[in-house]
């Protein structure tokens, strides 16, 4: 078992903790509807992703019910 040969000092163990940070998520503008939205997320607005609609949204529902019909 592998034991360290002397004491890991305060400076040390301090900025090797220091790389802990968080980052920001990668807000881009979704293609379809040019809201803001996550990358590599379906887009909460339109729900398309990719270039395809992925989810039918409720406010979509009718939109393609009179499509339908025409």
């Amino acid at each position: 078992m592998a034991v360290p040969k002397s004491k890991t000092s305060k400076a040390r163990k301090r900025s090797r903790a220091a790389n802990w940070k968080i980052s920001s998520p990668a807000i881009v503008e979704c293609p379809h509807c040019h809201e803001p939205k996550l990358a590599h997320r379906v887009c909460k607005k339109c729900g398309y992703y990719d270039g395809k609609q992925v989810l039918v949204l409720e406010k979509n529902k009718g939109q393609e019910k009179q499509n339908a019909a025409k």
